[in-house]
């Protein structure tokens, strides 16, 4: 490359920088759950941290946080229902998909941000920086619908939930038979459910969430990478992330019966996911050795 072309290069960068939203606010999220095939857990993991997570992720433009998260075999043990068609769509047990990555993408940056994913992804894909030995269980873009706080104006936003120290996650999915379901699905749970379980009346009644993040499911470009599948429920599903101030397995009993609620409260609605995660310890190999 020249020193005329490294001076273009760099002209595109000034131009692009000087235009378009740049508001500090979540638009978007990539959201990925992956199993390493049995025998691979060590390499994917040291793969993932020490170079897809930023090669492949955070280096891109607009992707301004990300987190991954990891599921014990005592916590993949705790997911239910035992027939999820999450799981069921990769023709794998609900146990599947031991590793969770969340990434959040500046509001009005999604399409950008698209462009220089597909064409990145393909590069590293070239150089042999892919690992193969794995299985996406469950990965979508998806659109950010809304966010419930514990506490209201108190304490992180949701901006910060991915850089602030929370001690676990809960993945929740629910579909819905119509996209209308969804819209009460929607109101259902932002006007009843989440002020309902997200409630702070003191320790007592405090729960271990502080929020609670909805997304709505968008379709990948079709120019995506041939081991990412197609994303089910663009227009019926809804993905829910709840950030918790306790290690899940230490207050699991806030979590079940999920589903017996949706689905009396929006008829055609179905919890088809939920599944409680730990952080992991970044640059380490720490719960590796507890995956199976």
């Amino acid at each position: 490359m020249t020193d005329a072309d490294d001076a273009e290069e760099l002209q595109r960068y000034t131009e692009l920088a000087a235009r378009g939203p740049y508001g500090v606010a979540i638009g978007s999220a990539l959201i990925t759950m992956v199993e390493p095939l049995p025998g691979h857990e060590y390499a994917y993991n040291r793969w993932y941290e020490d170079d897809h997570f930023y090669a492949g992720a955070t280096a891109m433009p607009w992707m301004f946080a990300g987190r991954r998260f990891v599921a014990t075999r005592e916590l993949q043990l705790l997911r239910y229902p035992e027939k999820s068609a999450v799981t069921q769509a990769a023709d794998l047990p609900v146990t599947a998909g031991c590793y969770l990555s969340v990434y959040w993408v500046t509001q009005g940056r999604h399409d950008a941000h698209m462009r220089w994913t597909v064409q990145i992804n393909k590069r590293l894909n070239r150089d042999g920086r892919v690992y193969r030995d794995r299985t996406h269980v469950f990965t979508a873009f998806q659109q950010h619908v809304s966010t419930y706080y514990r506490d209201g104006a108190a304490g992180p936003r949701d901006i910060h939930a991915l850089d602030h120290p929370y001690q676990g996650l809960v993945l929740e999915v629910i579909d819905t038979e119509t996209p209308e379901q969804r819209r009460q699905l929607t109101d259902w749970l932002m006007d009843r459910h989440l002020p309902s379980r997200l409630r702070s009346g003191g320790p007592a009644t405090q729960s271990p969430a502080a929020m609670c993040t909805i997304f709505e499911p968008l379709p990948l470009p079709v120019d995506r990478m041939s081991y990412v599948k197609p994303v089910d429920g663009t227009d019926t599903r809804l993905t829910l992330l709840w950030f918790l101030q306790q290690d899940p397995r230490e207050c699991w009993d806030a979590f079940t019966g999920l589903d017996g609620e949706v689905a009396g409260a929006v008829p055609g609605a179905r919890v088809e996911l939920v599944a409680p995660f730990l952080p992991t310890l970044p640059g380490t190999d720490a719960y590796v050795d507890e995956l199976r």
